[in-house]
């Protein structure tokens, strides 16, 4: 049976940004002809913790995936990074995602524990905190891109597949 991953990407904050890594880089696995999966795509979220959170939550509920894969802009970074957790006030929720098994045979991925304080850590951790509290089994994932360009964009775009095919063909991520 296929797993069903939605995947989500913010769009542009800044009036001098052209797009945003993340929606970029989710347009191109989106071109992709990766047959074994189930992929949905929720790209351009608001930059709104509230409303990009309501619009997952609702995309959550209409498709019921295994796995959530949410992706944002991370302009200081260099490699993809996916986030161990994320916090609000003093609470703090992991995903349940098994990082460690999941970045084996990457060429450059970091295991964050940094989500940043701004809308990227606010999706995820309300992401987290409605699968937790409506004890659904889905497993949620953050994921930050650098800004693409042309020498790094084949080797991100690789490492991000390999976390697309190692969520939908293995049951122990």
């Amino acid at each position: 049976m296929k797993k069903r991953i939605l995947l989500t990407s913010f769009d542009i904050w800044l009036k001098d940004q052209l797009s945003n890594s993340s929606d970029d880089l989710l347009l191109e696995v989106s071109k992709l002809d990766l047959i074994p999966h189930d992929l949905t795509f929720l790209r351009q979220l608001p930059v709104d913790v509230k409303l990009a959170s309501t619009q997952v939550m609702g995309k959550i509920n209409a498709i019921q995936p295994d796995y959530i894969i949410c992706c944002g802009m991370a302009a200081s970074r260099t490699q993809l990074s996916v986030e161990a957790s994320a916090s609000c006030g003093e609470s703090i929720l992991q995903t349940e995602v098994d990082l460690e098994k999941l970045v084996v045979g990457a060429a450059a991925i970091e295991i964050s524990h940094d989500c940043g304080k701004f809308v990227c850590e606010g999706l995820y951790y309300s992401v987290l905190d409605y699968l937790r509290q409506n004890q659904l089994t889905a497993r949620c994932l953050f994921v930050h891109v650098p800004i693409l360009n042309q020498e790094n964009f084949m080797g991100i775009l690789a490492d991000f597949v390999l976390i697309i095919n190692k969520l939908a063909l293995s049951s122990s991520c």
